[in-house]
Formats: C-alpha cells, structure tokens, sequence
C-alpha cells in the first residue's frame, strides 16, 4: 500500500474532489491522513466547508471508524524560508530576504527550486514519525497540478539538475526522488469519459512511465447512470418514429406525432452518449492501468458528496 497518493488529472475532471474523498477513504479504521494542497486554490477548504487553510497541519474532518484528516496548503515562500531556516540557520535573515522580494525572485526564476519545496514538504510528512517511531500519518495525498505539469513538477531531481550539482538543495531533491520513485508512492490520474480527457490521461501515463515514475490507477470520475440497456440504445440509434408514435397512441395520449420528435431527440443524445463513453473505456483499458469509476453527484460535491465518494472509493479499494 502505498503511503504518499499523488492525485492529478485534466483541469475540469475534479482532481481536487478526488483527492479529498481519497483522504477521507483512507483515513477509516482510526487511520490518520494528510491532505495536501500545491496550487495555492484553497480548493480543499471550500470541499470540506472550512476557512481557508494556514501554511500550517490542521485536522478538517473525521472518516468512518474515528479516523482523521488533516490538510495542509503549502507555500513555496514558507516552504522556503523553513528551507534556508533548517539548512543555513538564517532565521531573521532569511526574513529580511522576504521583504526585499529575493524569496520571489528565487521561486520565480529557478521554478524547479520552487517544485523541490513544495514536493519536500509533502516528503517529509511521508516519512515524520513521532517519539514512539510510528509514522505520524499513515498517508499523505497530495492534490497536484495537472496532468499536463505533473511529470515535470514530480521530477525534481531533473530541474534542479541545471541549478544544483551539489549542496543542499541537490541533496533536498534527491532525498524527495527517492520518495517518489519508491514503492512508497504512486500517481493516480484522475478523467471524464470523454475524448480530450482521456487522451491527456494517456499521454501522461507515457510521460510518467517514461519518467520512471510510478503510475497508480485511473479513476473516471462524474460518470452518469446508464438509462437504457443495449437493446434499447440499440433502437434509440435507429429511425423508431412510426413504431414510437403508434405506442403513444396506443398508450392514449393525445398528439402523439408531437411527442415523438422530442422524445427520440433525448434518446438519440444519450444512445450517442453511451456510444462514446464505451469509446472512451475501451481506450482507457489499452493503458494497461486499473481504471475505476465513480459517479456523478447530481446535487453537487459538497461535504456529504465528498463522504459519498469515499464510501464508493473504499469499496472499490482504490490506494489500498
């Protein structure tokens, strides 16, 4: 079981609702979790209906079974100046480089830096224990960037590689690599059934392959209730408008001719639907990933749906 989830996926899919009902899945039995945020969003405070979270662990909900989740939002200027604190005892200096606007400089113009911070922090939370030398969580998600940055914001060791061939901050990212290319960790990709989604899933499960970073499952998040089944898809597809009308006569309401029109239009919209979402998982189980599907919450993702999803997340045993 691997201790740090790494979530990620195409703007648009709910990433951050995923990671946040993954925390929840996981944190059952007693367990603890560790929910962090990289982009600064605050997206995990609205899901979970709290104000907005510190640069600091807070404890935000409590799972099924007593366990807890914690989050926090990670600031690269924090994370920095904690970073020069820890390494060079810089303390009031290191302060003072805040106001003269170096921290910025440092985060904006070597972003890998940036990355390395951000990423450390959540790898050492991986592996803090406490007095009694028990891990203090027994997992840390991370809600990341997008699929199209993800590689690249996880690969740290090579862009700092340029800026840093030795020192801390070369020492920094190895120790974080080594987290991340460890059975300690894996990325799940968070997709719609629908083209777009799916093909950026793909093509990010390449560049972490290539990465040699480790792939975790795919989950196809909002997907909608099938309302027909095969057969019925099947004449939905087809020109059903004289046997339709006749059944609506039969059935006796009136102007069954100006029903029909709509009806089939709803139902050829959905056969299509059904058409493409059978596409879009037949390309997705070429990837050779698990792949599993969570529904679509018609009133919205908000605290009960979060729970909801990770009721359906621990039975179908994603991050276990």
């Amino acid at each position: 079981m691997s201790r740090l989830q790494v979530v990620s996926g195409k703007g648009g899919t709910g990433k951050t609702t995923v990671a946040a009902a993954l925390a929840l899945a996981l944190a059952t039995e007693g367990r603890r979790t560790l929910l962090v945020e990289v982009e600064g969003r605050q997206g995990i405070a609205q899901l979970f209906e709290t104000e907005a979270l510190p640069y600091e662990e807070r404890k935000i909900a409590v799972a099924p079974g007593g366990g807890e989740v914690y989050a926090l939002a990670i600031d690269a200027e924090r994370a920095l100046l904690d970073y020069l604190q820890m390494f060079y005892k810089l303390g009031a200096a290191g302060r003072a480089l805040k106001k003269l606007g170096a921290i910025d400089f440092a985060t904006t113009v070597a972003p890998g830096v940036r990355d390395v911070l951000l990423t450390g922090k959540a790898c050492e939370a991986v592996r803090r224990k406490d007095k009694g030398g028990r891990f203090v969580y027994d997992h840390v998600v991370m809600d990341a960037p997008p699929t199209g940055r993800v590689t690249r914001f996880l690969n740290v060791n090579d862009e700092v590689a340029g800026l840093a061939r030795m020192g801390p901050i070369h020492h920094q990212a190895q120790a974080v690599m080594r987290v991340l290319k460890s059975p300690e960790t894996a990325v799940h990709l968070v997709t719609l059934l629908e083209e777009m989604p799916v093909q950026e899933t793909a093509d990010g499960i390449a560049e972490l392959r290539a990465a040699e970073l480790p792939v975790g499952d795919v989950i196809v998040n909002m997907v909608r209730p099938r309302v027909f089944d095969e057969d019925a898809v099947r004449a939905a597809a087809g020109d059903q408008r004289d046997g339709i009308a006749r059944a609506l006569a039969a059935a006796g309401l009136t102007d069954p001719d100006g029903l029909v029109g709509p009806l089939l239009n709803e139902a050829a919209e959905h056969a299509r639907r059904v058409e493409l979402e059978r596409e879009q998982r037949d390309a997705l189980a070429k990837l050779d990933v698990p792949a599993y599907e969570l529904p679509f919450l018609g009133e919205g993702a908000d605290l009960a749906g979060l729970y909801r999803l990770a009721k359906e997340l621990r039975k179908l045993g994603v991050g276990a």
